[in-house]
């Protein structure tokens, strides 16, 4: 048995999947402990596993509904440049308080999001093994591939390797902050700096919620990197109530923009609007970003509901509005239902080009929304069987990634061995 820890941010869509994960190895028999700030400690909890609060005098309980606030009213570079700064903050605390939290609990190996990218200091200055897991979008970053940020299409021509250069150059003005906060400590522990943003993942294993078939080719990604599938498991998650009785039996469309850009209210109006003379029913998820109430009377035989048991619904839709925050993708294409993206900020963007990459959706971009202009792409992703096609493609691609099992399997190889874990077909 092995004491396996997580360090994960502590917003929903990247404390899914890696307690997920944790559940999936504690049901193998280990032990598993994720530290984090105290407003993670519930969905910690629902899932069985155990939980090392750090931060508690930077982040008191109740913290992260001001900041998740500040950010739900944000979009485009502003919602970016703000989350950017929240994940150097995060970075900080785990840095100064996790070292000594992993090694009072005898924890022998940590689960890294790559979105934590401070997480791979803290192991490599313990000396313990470590494991990165891209919960959103890879990070991996590649001259050939766009910035996550960005809503570029894959274009490896020297116009479109210009324009990423570009790109990340940008990326790494915005992101110098983090970038400090963690070479100050590699530099206090005499480890040797990171120049380079893939430095921060690990040399034994990096695994991807995405299936290959969601990712643009790829030339560089080391030998050690697995395209696993979602993680995605009801038992893991908090249990959701939902008022099924007021379903139609009407074909589903299922609305989320998340749980941190889901405070424009006027986008929910405006879906609403665009379902009217359609024989569907749709359902309205806020995500905790304000109350059903705040969305009375909308057109049609609408459900607005502040959460939703995504995972259960999704088996009923026939199609997903949604923000393109990867894991309300990936758990859409689970099910083999297309997508209609609006992407707001942060890696949105980047998720939304893949979906009209692979043809499984339309995107709206958020500075072109309109009822209108949503009303077109629900018919046509509705009525073109190129989407649900190509939609059923990616499903069947997802199930034979392997998802949190084989996720757990390569884990527990890198624990066994203590040597690096070659993807198939890696020299």
């Amino acid at each position: 048995m092995t004491h396996f820890g997580i360090i994960c941010p502590a917003a929903a869509g990247h404390l899914n999947p890696m307690t997920t994960l944790g559940y999936e190895l504690q049901r193998r028999g280990h032990r598993v402990t994720l530290l984090g700030i105290e407003d993670a400690q519930p969905k910690v909890l629902a899932a069985g596993l155990e939980f090392q609060v750090i931060g508690k005098s930077d982040f008191p309980k109740g913290a992260t509904k001001d900041l998740f606030t500040q950010l739900g009213n944000l979009s485009g570079f502003k919602a970016l440049q703000y989350t950017i700064n929240w994940i150097a903050n995060g970075a900080n605390i785990v840095l100064r308080d996790a070292p000594e939290a992993v090694k009072a609990a005898g924890i022998e190996a940590l689960l890294v999001d790559q979105a934590a990218p401070e997480g791979g200091t803290v192991a490599e200055y313990l000396d313990i093994p470590f494991v990165s897991v891209c919960s959103a979008i890879m990070l991996n970053r590649e001259i050939n591939v766009p910035p996550f940020t960005t809503p570029w299409n894959y274009d490896p021509s020297w116009r479109g390797i210009l324009r990423n250069r570009v790109g990340y150059a940008l990326l790494n003005r915005i992101g110098k902050s983090l970038r400090k906060v963690i070479n100050d400590y590699r530099q206090q522990w005499n480890l040797s700096p990171y120049h380079d943003p893939n430095g921060n993942y690990s040399q034994l294993a990096q695994l991807s919620q995405q299936p290959a078939e969601f990712e643009f080719p790829r030339k560089e990604l080391p030998s050690v990197f697995h395209f696993t599938g979602p993680y995605n498991n009801p038992a893991s998650r908090e249990p959701t109530p939902f008022p099924y009785e007021k379903l139609t039996g009407q074909p589903l469309i299922y609305a989320s923009m998340g749980t941190l850009q889901n405070r424009l209210l006027w986008i929910f109006h405006m879906i609403a609007e665009a379902c009217v003379g359609l024989d569907v029913q749709l359902v309205i998820a806020l995500g905790g970003g304000e109350a059903p109430e705040s969305l009375p009377e909308l057109p049609g035989n609408t459900i607005v509901v502040g959460y939703a048991p995504q995972l259960e619904l999704l088996q009923k839709a026939i199609l997903t509005i949604t923000h393109a925050g990867m894991n309300t993708t990936l758990e859409s294409l689970s099910n083999g239902v297309p997508m209609v993206a609006i992407p707001i900020t942060n890696d949105q963007p980047g998720v939304a080009a893949r979906i009209a990459w692979t043809g499984t959706g339309k995107v709206v971009p958020l500075g072109k929304v309109s009822v209108e202009k949503l009303r077109e792409a629900i018919k046509q992703v509705l009525t073109e069987d190129s989407y649900k096609k190509n939609a059923l493609r990616l499903q069947e691609a997802i199930r034979r990634a392997g998802g949190v099992s084989r996720a757990a399997d390569i884990i527990e190889q890198v624990v066994a061995t203590g040597k690096p874990v070659l993807a198939s077909g890696a020299v």
